[in-house]
């Protein structure tokens, strides 16, 4: 089967509309399968039906580099080189996503960048699922909003470099493409206005019940304000009363512990006074000797049982001595 372009194909960026394609990929799209049999003989009416078929987005994949069909198909294209018309008819096709996702992939190799911005920006509202067959042979999912941004910002797209874009704003500075309005601006702008509407319409239509009930809100409001300051008031008078009760408690509870039995001297009768005095005094001494020879008996205790733990390690030592001079 011939791999060549047909003879009336218009020259794209300066060059055969393949060679878009990068030529490692092109003989990897050449050999497979799906090339040889499923798109042989191939022409701008029998693609759609291809199209139809599709499953999947994506470039090439799997270890042995196999090309997914859709990249087949967008070779095919690129080869027979169907007319815009055709080109426009797959881009409004909204029952077939992936017909649609043909259409813009091939759009935006071979069409200008005004083309690219009429056709591609109005896809933003398409919020539909795709299946992207990534190079590990997985699927992962895209949305066709995000593949259309890919297409208008990115640079590499299913394995195929794609042509340099033109800015946006040196269009619209060259009135070559009006200024972009995007669709949730305008929602906004729609919403603001009819709540405008709506409140305009709600203060010229303002019953008399309406002024009415304002009235009765407002003395209801001023009721509530004096009946929440009376119990404010009270409450801060619980307060103050709750405090100056634990002030008068906490008083007397120190009062108690401060007072101390105190001994007066009796002056009519001082030996009274000495005598207890002085048994206060023998009172403590006792106790002291008592503390001390306490401490002192656990102290001899303890020094008896450390001379003793010597000796039976002493005694265990000449023992293991003995025994060795007999061995030798």
């Amino acid at each position: 089967m011939s791999n060549q372009t047909v003879k009336d194909a218009i020259d794209i960026k300066g060059t055969d509309p393949q060679h878009l394609v990068e030529k490692i990929v092109r003989t990897r799209i050449y050999d497979s399968r799906y090339w040889k049999e499923e798109c042989f003989g191939l022409t701008a009416e029998l693609l759609v039906d291809k199209a139809m078929e599709l499953k999947s987005i994506g470039g090439i994949y799997g270890g042995n580099v196999k090309p997914t069909p859709f990249l087949c198909l967008t070779l095919k294209m690129l080869q027979i080189q169907p007319e815009k018309d055709i080109i426009v008819e797959f881009i409004k096709n909204e029952d077939f996503k992936y017909v649609r996702a043909l259409g813009v992939f091939y759009m935006r190799l071979t069409g200008s960048s005004q083309d690219v911005y009429k056709y591609l920006e109005p896809l933003y509202i398409d919020y539909r699922k795709m299946k992207r067959l990534n190079k590990n042979a997985k699927y992962e999912l895209v949305h066709m909003d995000e593949f259309i941004d890919e297409l208008i910002h990115g640079e590499r797209i299913c394995d195929v470099a794609l042509p340099r874009l033109q800015k946006r704003n040196i269009l619209e500075e060259a009135n070559i493409l009006d200024v972009r309005i995007s669709p949730l601006e305008v929602n906004l702008d729609d919403l603001e206005s009819s709540e405008d509407e709506e409140a305009s319409e709600d203060s010229e239509k303002e019953p008399e019940s309406d002024r009415e009930s304002e009235k009765k809100y407002k003395k209801d409001k001023k009721s509530r304000k004096k009946s929440r300051s009376r119990s404010r008031s009270r409450q801060r008078d619980k307060k103050r009363s709750r405090t100056k009760s634990r002030t008068r408690s906490r008083s007397r509870e120190r009062s108690k512990k401060s007072s101390k039995p105190y001994k007066y001297v009796d002056y009519d009768n001082p030996k009274e006074f000495v005598d207890d005095y002085s048994n206060s005094r023998r009172r403590r001494s006792r106790s002291r000797s008592r503390d001390y020879k306490s401490q002192r008996k656990r102290y001899d205790d303890s020094r008896d049982r450390d001379r003793g733990r010597s000796r039976t390690r002493s005694r265990s030592r000449d023992r293991d001595s003995d025994r060795r001079k007999h061995r030798r």
